[in-house]
């Protein structure tokens, strides 16, 4: 059983950004990786400001930040990252681009390194065959936003041993996070219970049922959920909820799971949310206004 004292992260955007976070402030070391290695920098920025934030809050201490942040080591070289005791890829929820990623970095690994995907919906059995150690590669599946939510998800593909499924729940619980273990299917549980259900406010709206605004107030007030679900995915990324509802859709084949046009079309004008300013809401402005 490896010791895993240094943790790669490839993938420097929203949630590499908050997996490399965690695990700097739990004490690993950890080295960010990223095709674009000004995304690193943004990621290095990004993760100082929130750590700020919870010393603010009363969260952590100072030093403990000062300390964290000089754990992180901005790693461009597959190479270098390849060396890590544990790696957990966070890239775009693509899975040609994570098997490319796993295929690249197979001759840069130690025989004892442990391979994570932070997929939220792709199947780790075939993440895994892209790999020459499909038995000690995990689905390790964060929430976002890192540092705030507690939970783990953690899925075991069909080749992955139990020692590989052990090392990486006292992982996560490292981190204080609380595990869920999930059954190797399309999107999970948390993604295959949460997404539908944005994808259906959108066919809500799609039939005129309601506008942007009652959609998410009802849902707030009268469900008690902190965001309503247009608001929801505009905060995960529209192209990840097509891209999620596109893996229920094509691996369930059940016609409920059939992404709302009005979803793609979001997609295809590039309005994603709040990542590129517009999705359901526009947040050009002082405050967010729906686009519909």
């Amino acid at each position: 059983m490896v010791e895993i004292r240094t943790v790669g992260v490839i993938g420097a955007g929203q949630m590499g950004s908050g997996i490399a976070h965690v695990c700097a402030l739990a004490g690993y070391e950890v080295r960010l990786n990223d095709v674009a290695p000004a995304k690193i920098e943004e990621s290095l920025g990004l993760i100082a400001r929130n750590m700020h934030r919870q010393v603010a809050r009363g969260l952590v201490g100072e030093a403990d930040v000062t300390a964290a942040i000089a754990r992180i080591r901005k790693t461009p070289d597959l190479a270098e990252v390849g060396k890590s005791d544990l790696l957990i890829e966070a890239a775009t929820e693509d899975e040609e681009t994570k098997k490319t990623i796993f295929r690249a970095l197979t001759p840069h690994l130690a025989d004892k390194t442990l391979l994570a995907s932070n997929t939220s919906s792709i199947s780790i059995t075939r993440l895994a065959s892209a790999t020459d150690r499909p038995e000690r590669f995990i689905g390790l599946h964060f929430m976002n936003p890192v540092p705030l939510m507690k939970l783990v998800e953690i899925i075991r593909g069909i080749a992955t041993d139990a020692q590989t499924y052990e090392q990486a729940v006292a992982f996560a619980r490292s981190l204080d996070k609380t595990t869920a273990n999930a059954e190797d299917f399309p999107a999970f549980i948390v993604n295959r219970v949460l997404v539908p259900m944005i994808n259906e406010a959108i066919y809500t709206l799609y039939e005129g049922v309601g506008t942007v605004d009652a959609i998410d107030t009802a849902l707030k007030l009268g469900a008690n959920h902190p965001m309503g679900p247009l608001e929801l995915g505009d905060f995960i990324g529209l192209d990840t909820v097509l891209s999620i509802m596109n893996v229920l859709y094509e691996g369930l084949a059940d016609s409920k799971y059939r992404p709302c046009p009005l979803l793609v079309k979001y997609v295809e004008a590039g309005w994603l949310g709040r990542k590129t300013g517009r999705g359901f809401y526009d947040y050009r402005g002082d405050r967010p206004v729906p686009t519909r």
